[in-house]
C-alpha cells in the first residue's frame, strides 16, 4: 500500500496515532532530564487541507480529514487527553494564520513534538524524500533543538543512537510502499535496541491483513524487550475500505502509559467509527506457545 502522508492528513490514523503520541511525549516529561525525540519518516511539518490531494496518475482523491480530526474539531464533553491534542491542532493554524475555529491545515508528527518540547529536549527528523526534507527544513529553519536530515530513517537511527542525553523516544511511521516494510521495521527497531537499550519505540502500522500484523508482531517479542500495543479498527469486515484500522506498537513503554491510552480508546472509536464493527485492542506481546 502507499501511505504517502499528505494523501491523508488529519484522518483517523493521524488522530490516533497523534493522539497517543502526546500521551508518550508527555510520558516521557515526567522526568525533568531532556531527551531525544526522533521522527524516522518526519514527512512534511504540516498539511493545507484546501488543498487537492491528486494521486500520481493525476487523479484527485476526496479528503479524508473530515471523517479523521473533523468529527473531534467542535466535540464537547471529550477527556484531557483529546483536548490537548486538539489544543495543539489550533495552535498549529494560528500559526499558519488561521483564525478563531477555522480547520485549514494539520500539523504532522514533527509539529505535534515540537508544540511539546522543552528547552532540554531535542528532535531529529529523518526524511528521505528531497522534497518533503526540503520544505521540512524550511519549516523549521527558525527553530531552536531541530535538526532534519535528508536521509532513510533507518539509517538515521544509527545515526542518532545513542543521544547524549542517553534518553529517546523514536517514531517510526513509515509510508509502506515497500513489501518489505515490516521486516525493515524489525531491523530498524532491533538495530536501535542494541545502540540504545532503554529507547522507548513507537511504531504506526496499517491493519490490512490481520495474519500479517500479528506475524509482524510477533517478530519484535523475539527483541525480548517490554511490548504493548493499542489498535483501532473503525469498521468491521465487511467495509470496503482498504485500511480499516491501524496500530501503535510501543517497545519500552513509559510507566503507566498503557492505563494513560486505554482510557482514550473508546472516546476515540466512538467519534471515529464507520460501522457498528469497530473496536479498540490493546495487550502486551507475549511469546506463542
Amino acid at each position: 500500500m502507499n501511505y504517502r502522508h499528505h494523501y491523508h492528513a488529519g484522518n483517523y490514523a493521524d488522530v490516533f496515532k497523534h493522539v497517543l503520541l502526546v500521551q508518550l511525549i508527555r510520558a516521557m516529561q515526567r522526568k525533568d532530564k531532556g531527551f531525544l525525540y526522533l521522527d524516522t519518516h518526519a514527512g512534511r511539518g504540516g498539511y493545507d487541507l484546501s488543498l487537492p490531494s491528486v494521486l500520481p496518475d493525476g487523479r484527485e482523491r476526496a479528503p479524508e480529514h473530515p471523517d479523521g480530526i473533523g468529527r473531534l474539531w467542535r466535540a464537547s464533553g471529550l477527556p484531557e487527553g483529546i483536548t490537548e491534542y486538539l489544543g495543539l491542532i489550533r495552535r498549529f493554524n494560528e500559526r499558519r494564520g488561521a483564525t478563531g475555529e477555522e480547520l485549514s491545515h494539520y500539523p504532522g508528527s514533527p509539529w505535534i513534538a515540537k508544540l511539546l518540547m522543552r528547552p532540554q529536549d531535542r528532535m531529529t527528523l529523518c526524511e528521505l524524500r528531497e522534497d518533503d526534507a526540503e520544505a521540512l527544513d524550511f519549516d523549521f529553519a527558525r527553530e531552536t533543538g531541530v535538526k532534519v536530515m535528508t536521509l532513510d530513517g533507518y539509517t538515521g537511527l544509527k545515526a542518532q543512537l545513542p543521544p547524549p542525553e542517553k534518553r529517546a523516544l523514536v517514531l517510526i511511521d513509515p509510508p509502506f510502499e515497500s513489501k518489505a516494510e515490516f521486516a525493515d521495521i524489525r531491523r530498524g527497531v532491533a538495530e536501535a535496541l542494541r545502540r540504545l537499550p532503554g529507547a522507548v519505540i513507537a511504531v504506526w502500522y496499517p491493519i490490512t491483513e490481520r495474519a500479517r500484523t500479528h506475524e509482524f508482531q510477533q517478530t519484535l517479542v523475539e527483541l525480548a524487550a517490554p511490548t504493548w500495543f493499542a489498535e483501532l479498527e473503525i469498521a468491521g469486515d465487511g467495509a470496503q475500505l482498504r485500511m480499516k484500522g491501524c496500530g501503535l506498537l510501543v517497545l519500552n513503554p513509559p510507566w503507566r502509559i498503557e492505563q494513560e491510552i486505554q482510557a482514550l480508546l473508546p472516546v476515540l472509536e466512538k467519534n471515529l467509527r464507520v460501522d457498528a464493527g469497530s473496536c479498540t485492542t490493546s495487550a502486551w506481546l507475549v511469546p506463542e506457545k
